[in-house]
């Protein structure tokens, strides 16, 4: 599922944010920086960025988005566009960034600019694609490690990973500031499940190079129980009944997507379980939904 930005250049000293998805369309003049209002933020925050750190005069154009996954879904939607717009006014104006550099500069625009909540391995994992093992350190050190993992064992993960739309969306800043307390706070049972988190990732990465597929829906499920601790409101008695009836239809472990509240969640569903699955989640009126492993990140060209 992807994020898609256009930009059209234009000399009549006007800018144009059209959010396609969203119904949404802004025409404003140009200037040097734009009023952050609620309207298209995240385009706003972008250009306000590119003015100010490399062109140095404002730009006339018309920028053009769609995304494919709703917002508040869990799934980098936001961070994705992010990466994407820049994507587009790195090819126009030619500006000398390469892939951490438009990753960290999405971070930056979201995080400090913008003043969202949550991590950054959305942004370098739209920028990057593939399959990729992150390491974040202090003083904003990131470390992407692209992982060569068979294609055969990504096809399987692929057929077996059942991406599941609950149909509800939810504030993730808010479920985020409440981790960012526990934190603070030196919650005990709330920094224990962020190690077991950490844990998780290096038991997913080893099951992967070495082809243990079917144990991926163990690892989610040691994941899913111990992310719950991090905060209240990641779980709710919905997504509890939605998550136990996939087990009994066949899943082997699954999580939900982001912060948490709603959006989306993954099942892994081995020995073709996933029809049963399916089934058994449609009943609660939410949506699978269809997707594909790309290799490829962030992608731009020039017409």
């Amino acid at each position: 599922m992807y994020a898609y930005a256009t930009i059209k250049p234009a000399s009549d000293r006007k800018i144009v944010l059209h959010a396609v998805d969203r119904n949404e369309v802004y025409t404003l003049n140009s200037v040097n920086e734009l009023e952050l209002n609620g309207k298209l933020d995240l385009a706003r925050g972008v250009y306000n960025r590119i003015v100010r750190d490399f062109v140095k005069q404002p730009l006339s154009f018309e920028l053009t988005t769609f995304v494919d996954a709703p917002p508040g879904s869990g799934l980098g939607s936001s961070s994705t566009l992010v990466v994407a717009m820049l994507g587009a006014f790195v090819e126009w104006l030619k500006l000398p960034l390469g892939e951490y550099d438009i990753a960290h500069l999405a971070y930056s625009i979201e995080r400090e600019d913008l003043k969202m909540a949550g991590g950054k391995q959305d942004q370098y994992a739209a920028t990057f694609g593939g399959v990729n093992f992150m390491e974040f350190y202090a003083n904003d050190k990131v470390i992407v490690n692209p992982l060569r993992v068979k294609e055969k064992y990504l096809h399987e993960l692929e057929n077996n990973l059942i991406l599941y739309f609950t149909e509800t969306s939810r504030l993730s800043s808010d479920i985020i500031e409440k981790q960012r307390e526990n934190v603070k706070q030196k919650n005990e049972k709330s920094i224990d499940a962020m190690h077991s988190l950490k844990e998780q990732a290096q038991r997913m990465k080893e099951a992967l190079l070495k082809g243990e597929v079917d144990s991926i829906g163990e690892i989610l499920h040691y994941g899913w129980q111990h992310k719950k601790d991090m905060a209240s409101g990641i779980s709710n008695p919905q997504i509890d009944e939605l998550y136990e009836a996939a087990l009994k239809a066949g899943a082997t472990g699954g999580k939900i997507s982001g912060a948490g509240g709603g959006g989306f969640m993954f099942f892994y569903a081995p020995y073709n379980n996933r029809f049963k699955v399916i089934e058994a989640l449609n009943q609660f009126g939410g949506k699978q939904m269809r997707y594909t492993f790309t290799p490829h990140g962030l992608t731009s060209w020039t017409i």
